[in-house]
């Protein structure tokens, strides 16, 4: 198992496009795994559209691996996403990292769209099986419930020979969609403890179903600031949280210095999460290159040393 931390973004906190792309740079050269960023369609405060940030990341960078968090499959046309996630791997030469979830009933992207809520768990299904049996070069025909396609197939397919799928989502229905399509699995609105029982869940699922994947395709995001629980980002994205997700942030956010996000991941990693997604409760371009600076500096090295400890660890017993 090895422990990895890419970095994320909800909202575009950037006042300029230079700004994002300064921020970009610095991930790129600081070495950090990974940039991901949410799907969210319809808001009020500024959020890019993830698949054309995806685009976007691939012609500007040679390194870094980027993904959704998570796409809200039942949004969009199964065909469309199939396409535009090959295309984006194959320009990138195989960074894509493509997670998909249901989307949340307290989303805009529904209320706001007139789009029904039921059904989106049997609309979500149907286009992961599009989806997973586009990227394995099969043609698809197909009389579905809400996809009806004759012989379809993309081409170039993704530059990776199996495109990860990671799943979103702590539902039975949710489980039950990793178990079955899924290559890894990413938690929403959890704590340790809880995000734990749901990997206990799908692990009893991948043995009923003959289905295994790799003990570290297991990840959550986490807010994190290097600052106080009572900064103004912090309080407005605590109560933000807490209202629609109903729990309490203090268990899930990592707020102080460099050992409180360290604590935070050791507990994940302890409940069996060993891949994360930080995010930089910043308030704008300085806060966020600030925020995103102290994650390089303070967090990955320590992220590295606790990786070297798990290799350490396994050699010792292959020799003993």
């Amino acid at each position: 198992m090895s422990i990895g931390a890419g970095i994320g973004l909800s909202t575009y906190p950037f006042s300029s496009t230079d700004g994002f792309w300064a921020w970009v740079q610095m991930c790129e050269e600081g070495g950090v795994d990974s940039i991901w960023q949410t799907d969210t369609l319809v808001s009020k405060e500024p959020m890019l559209e993830c698949m054309t940030t995806m685009a976007a990341l691939a012609g500007a960078t040679k390194k870094l691996k980027f993904g959704m968090n998570v796409a809200s499959v039942a949004l969009r046309d199964p065909l469309v996403l199939a396409k535009q996630c090959a295309t984006i791997d194959v320009l990138s030469n195989g960074r894509l990292l493509p997670a998909f979830g249901i989307g949340s009933t307290h989303s805009a992207d529904w209320r706001t769209t007139g789009r029904p809520t039921q059904r989106r768990g049997k609309r979500t299904d149907e286009s992961l099986e599009i989806i997973s049996a586009l990227w394995r070069g099969e043609t698809v025909s197909m009389d579905g419930e809400f996809f009806q396609y004759d012989g379809v197939r993309i081409a170039p397919l993704p530059a990776q020979k199996e495109l990860p799928l990671w799943i979103g989502g702590s539902s039975e229905a949710a489980i039950r969609r990793t178990v079955k399509y899924g290559t890894g699995w990413q938690a929403s609105f959890e704590n340790p403890a809880t995000a734990g029982e749901t990997v206990a869940a799908i692990k009893r699922g991948m043995i009923d179903a003959g289905r295994d994947f790799e003990d570290d395709h297991f990840g959550t995001g986490i807010n994190f600031r290097f600052g106080n629980w009572d900064d103004d980002v912090v309080v407005r994205a605590a109560e933000r949280y807490e209202r629609v997700g109903g729990r309490n942030a203090r268990e899930s956010f990592a707020v102080g210095g460099a050992r409180d996000v360290l604590d935070k991941v050791r507990a994940f990693v302890d409940e069996g999460l060993p891949k994360f997604i930080l995010r930089p409760l910043a308030a704008d371009d300085a806060d966020t290159l600030r925020q995103t600076k102290l994650m390089i500096d303070e967090i990955q090295p320590e992220i590295r040393a606790m990786n070297q400890a798990l290799k350490d660890a396994e050699a010792a017993v292959a020799t003993a």
